[in-house]
């Protein structure tokens, strides 16, 4: 199965985070950073069922290190991470503003 495919992905968020996830939608995000930081991809929105701290949640891919390598990132729908865009955001650490979107 593709890691990327909707189910491997809603599989992937359900043993992470317990309940059933669906995707129903996915986002293409384009973020810039003040330090010049960019970072481009698609953002899955997910309904997360029978959890007990959240009903939705965001995942996505982002690169790292070399050869390919990607690591996969989830965010729970709740406080201050209420977008795809939130996610990402947060997921790019505190020192991180946002200065633009495109």
């Amino acid at each position: 199965m593709d890691p990327e495919s909707p189910r491997a992905i809603e599989q992937a968020v359900e043993v992470l985070h317990a309940g059933r996830a669906t995707v129903v939608g996915t986002v293409p995000l384009r973020e810039r950073f003040d330090d010049g930081a960019v970072w481009e991809g698609l953002v899955h929105v997910i309904d997360l069922a029978g959890n007990a701290r959240a009903s939705r949640a965001y995942a996505w891919f982002s690169p790292e290190g070399g050869a390919g390598e990607r690591r996969f990132f989830v965010a729970l729908h709740m406080w201050k991470i209420n977008s795809p865009s939130a996610a990402v955001r947060d997921a790019m650490g505190p020192s991180q503003r946002i200065v633009r979107k495109d």
